[in-house]
């Protein structure tokens, strides 16, 4: 059996082992991402966009729950309610 001692100096190179990996791959990753962007051409706009630009095209159009009969105005039901529909019962103003 191991004693403590032996174990904590086992631990260690294992620890060590580790970082000397990460940083191998890292450094493998990063030369590989560099080969890509040259050979595509890419900048850093392209490959670290914004997701808030991208986040506006992604909503998706809500369907309408209520029509007026009236006018044909509709409303999803969400936000603040218009004034066709306002102090009524919704209930005749779902679209079937």
């Amino acid at each position: 059996m191991s004693s403590y001692k032996e174990l904590l100096k086992q631990r260690e190179a294992l620890e060590q082992q580790i970082k000397d990996a990460r940083q191998r791959e890292i450094a493998q990753a990063v030369a590989q991402v560099r080969g890509l962007v040259a050979e595509f051409g890419l900048t850093a706009k392209d490959v670290f966009s914004s997701g808030k630009a991208r986040s506006g095209a992604t909503h998706a159009k809500v369907a309408a729950k209520y029509r007026n009969p009236a006018t044909g105005d509709t409303w999803t039901g969400r936000g603040k309610p218009p004034k066709w529909i306002q102090g009524q019962d919704r209930a005749k103003f779902v679209i079937g």
